[in-house]
């Protein structure tokens, strides 16, 4: 029974791991929903009328950041773009793999070191996957004029 225990354990603790980065691109468009939920919650429009609002501005903000993260050509423009949505997914990764850390781990130092690893982890796979997104310009050549 104790290995079943073990098993289910390690294999719920991995599924935990691949949620947190799978959805860690989406970590900016859940921060922006949340705050605009709570904001249309606030001024007495109605707990479905913040949830509402909540989907909508979510998918907006996801929908925008890919757009213009697909059509614009400048890099320093893509890297702030990419950046914007990298920072909220690194404090959500740093928070998880805290709280992760603060099941296994006793030391504070050593929950705190691999919070930090998370919080890199997470921000990395979050930049790539927003980066990989945008369509290859390899084969495309550039006008002379």
């Amino acid at each position: 029974m104790i290995i079943i225990g073990i098993v289910l354990s390690f294999i719920s603790l991995g599924y935990l791991c691949w949620l947190i980065f799978a959805l860690a691109v989406n970590a900016l468009p859940l921060f922006a929903g949340v705050t605009a939920g709570l904001a249309a919650y606030q001024s007495n429009s109605g707990p479905i009328a913040a949830i509402a609002v909540a989907a909508i501005v979510s998918v907006i903000v996801l929908l925008a950041g890919q757009i213009a993260f697909r059509t614009l050509r400048s890099t320093p423009v893509r890297a702030v773009i990419a950046l914007l949505f990298a920072v909220p997914a690194a404090v959500a990764g740093y928070h998880a793999a805290h709280g992760l850390a603060h099941i296994v781990v006793p030391i504070e130092g050593w929950r705190q070191t691999m919070a930090i690893a998370g919080a890199i982890m997470v921000a990395t796979i979050a930049w790539a996957r927003i980066s990989l997104s945008a369509p290859n310009d390899a084969g495309r050549t550039l006008p002379l004029a």
